[in-house]
């Protein structure tokens, strides 16, 4: 008896009902959109090093992120490489440069990452199979994803980079995450000569991988005491609670979407708490009657409760379709890796009925002045 009841009162004002409907679509779809940024500003932090080949990340006491990794002496990689456990450790150098061939004459920065080709510390494909291109002579492959400011990305152009022309050799696929609007690979070679001033000696990343069988968190630890002061070595899965704790903690970015998460969910309570409210308010006489012939409070309780997750379950389907839509052109616009899982769709779930949950628990109070003497 209570869905079918809880149907009916809510289809006699059908006007009233779809607005609250379009309310709380639009409070599941703003949870969906906050929580898809809340988790893909993170993974974004993450993109490059979930595209290369390590165990252990050794960094500067200074690392901050990604983009910001200080920089270490190459003799403290030298010192892992002499551990029985390392299979080997590459040194990968990260640099910034005026792309000096923009369209309309602009120059914008190029995030250059130099790294020894024949290591093979990148998954993608499209790097592995252009690995012989960067042992070219001032050649660099950039990222597809670099933004169209840059100008043409066709292989065999040659773009004035900082004081050094160099000549593209081709695109892989793999993104630009937080490194900036245009990336670009080069060897460690080409990547001194477009930093002629830095040279080799100071290294931004070490990529360590680990002999078969070697534990990474007993690696580690080992290697921390063997390397000394001024550097942090990571395994991945202490890498990327850094990674988040940084951009969920420390960013305004992380504080953004949290925040709105937070005010989101409050917002779908209470549309949903005045819908059921006021429902429950122009049915008063209605539940005082059902009361006077025999109905328990407990049932009507319940009445209240499936009005509340009828409204719910109809904006969740709508709001679903809605965000993979909205994910879809997120990801075109900002390149973040922002996608649906099935854990998301329940977990959003799991929020929208707290949602109803919570509103008729609010609503509830307006039954106890539902008493038969209003009436009769």
């Amino acid at each position: 008896m209570k869905v079918p009841l809880a149907w009916r009162i809510l289809a006699y004002d059908k006007r009233r009902t779809g607005l609250a409907l379009i309310g709380i679509f639009m409070a599941i779809l703003l949870v969906f959109v906050e929580l898809g940024f809340f988790y893909a500003v993170p993974r974004g932090g993450l993109l490059l090093y979930d595209n290369m080949r390590f165990d252990l990340l050794l960094v500067s006491d200074q690392y901050e992120y990604q983009a910001q990794p200080g920089a270490f002496p190459l003799s403290q990689l030298d010192r892992v490489r002499a551990s029985t456990a390392v299979e080997q450790a590459t040194p990968i150098y990260f640099g910034f440069a005026k792309w000096k061939g923009g369209e309309g004459g602009v120059w914008p920065d190029v995030f250059v990452i130099g790294f020894e080709p024949a290591t093979h510390i990148f998954i993608p494909d499209s790097i592995e199979q252009q690995l012989s291109v960067l042992e070219r002579t001032d050649t660099l492959l950039v990222d597809s994803a670099t933004r169209p400011i840059f100008g043409p990305l066709n292989a065999g152009r040659v773009v004035e980079i900082g004081a050094r022309n160099m000549t593209i050799g081709g695109q892989y696929v793999l993104g630009t995450g937080f490194m900036g609007l245009g990336v670009a690979l080069a060897s460690a070679p080409n990547f001194a000569r477009l930093f002629p001033g830095r040279g080799l000696d100071m290294v931004n990343l070490g990529a360590i991988e680990l002999k078969p069988g070697v534990e990474a968190e007993s690696a580690a630890g080992d290697l921390r005491q063997a390397s000394g002061s001024g550097i942090q070595i990571f395994t991945r899965r202490e890498l990327e609670a850094h990674e988040t704790a940084y951009w969920t903690t420390r960013t305004s970015v992380g504080i953004i979407f949290g925040s709105g998460l937070l005010i989101s969910f409050i917002v779908g309570i209470m549309i949903v708490y005045q819908i059921v409210s006021t429902q429950v308010g122009r049915q008063l006489p209605q539940f005082a009657t059902l009361k006077a012939i025999g109905y328990a409070d407990r049932s009507l309780v319940w009445t209240v409760g499936a009005m509340s997750l009828l409204i719910v379950i109809a904006g969740f389907v709508p709001a679903l379709a809605a965000a993979l839509g909205l994910y879809s052109i997120i990801r075109d616009q900002t390149l973040l890796p922002v996608t649906m899982s099935e854990a998301r769709v329940f977990v959003v779930f799991g929020a929208a009925l707290v949602m109803a949950l919570a509103s008729a628990l609010l609503s509830v109070e307006s039954l106890r002045r539902a008493a038969p003497a209003d009436v009769f």
